[in-house]
């Protein structure tokens, strides 16, 4: 039996400049580094806590 892996989309839709350099990482973690790109990650908890970490700098994007 295969066992589906649940993912979560993200987009950046926030600058990261003038943010700290924590956060700034953080993006660099996710994948993200442009406005406008989007990341397909898995949906586990250190991600969701690194979405939470930049929530104003990222959207989840709904499929």
């Amino acid at each position: 039996m295969a066992t589906e892996t649940k993912t979560v989309t993200v987009r950046q839709i926030g600058s990261p400049i003038r943010r700290k350099s924590d956060q700034r990482a953080t993006l660099v973690g996710l994948g993200l580094n442009r406005l406008g790109r989007t990341a397909v990650l898995p949906d586990n908890g250190s991600t969701r806590g690194m979405i939470a970490k930049v929530a104003h700098l990222v959207a989840v994007v709904e499929d």
